[in-house]
């Protein structure tokens, strides 16, 4: 399989809903089907999401743009992604910011994704083993959070890590079906915009879902 014309294909495809350029280009540079099981490599250009293991998966393309674009990265933000699966939403990030800090519950995910990004010659990311609590408080305030699993409700514990001014893109909802919410942090009052529906396996954490 030619996956330099599959990736070609899929940024086009991309590109009609997705208006942030840097985004597409980044996406356009990272080999997606690195971060797959090898049996689903052929299908890691399709626009949807494919398992990882361990009940995880790594999320479609358009809904890693969406939430990307949310985050309006410039370029020398430090960001925060929760849920570090494959690593690579993470690579992404690593793309358009200046440090990424990423965190994954699961130590095999975490060391396959650590692997995966130093081939890839990474250095602004670092994977840290999540906690009971949410996000990563040494490195915090961040000037934006991505949040790759759902919550049953806007976490403040994440919050609290974010600049004043800082975005942060979290699908809440049930276990089954979310919102994806986008929240720029204020002084005086959060503004939240819902993004539309999507569907991510549940976060689990301190002031999230516990585990089953």
């Amino acid at each position: 399989m030619d996956f330099t014309q599959a990736r070609a294909r899929l940024i086009a495809h991309l590109g009609s809903e997705i208006s942030d350029r840097r985004v597409l280009a980044a996406m356009a540079r990272i080999p997606r089907e690195l971060f797959v099981p090898l049996e689903e490599r052929p299908s890691a250009y399709g626009d949807m999401p494919l398992p990882i293991g361990l009940d995880q998966t790594i999320s479609q393309p358009l809904i890693i743009a969406v939430m990307t674009e949310a985050l309006e990265l410039k370029g020398k933000e430090k960001v925060l992604e929760v849920g570090t699966g494959s690593g690579y939403q993470a690579a992404i990030l690593a793309e358009l910011a200046q440090l990424v800090i990423t965190v994954e519950r699961l130590p095999s995910l975490a060391e396959t994704a650590r692997k995966t990004l130093n081939n890839l010659g990474y250095k602004n990311i670092e994977i840290h083993l999540a906690g009971e609590a949410l996000g990563y408080q040494d490195k915090a305030p961040y000037d934006a959070i991505m949040v790759t699993a759902a919550a049953p409700r806007i976490p403040d514990d994440l919050l609290s890590q974010l600049t004043v001014g800082g975005r942060m893109v979290i699908p809440v909802g049930s276990r089954y079906i979310q919102e994806l919410y986008k929240i720029t942090r204020r002084r005086k009052g959060d503004l939240v915009q819902n993004l539309g529906g999507c569907r991510f396996v549940p976060l689990i954490g301190k002031n999230a879902w516990e585990n089953e």
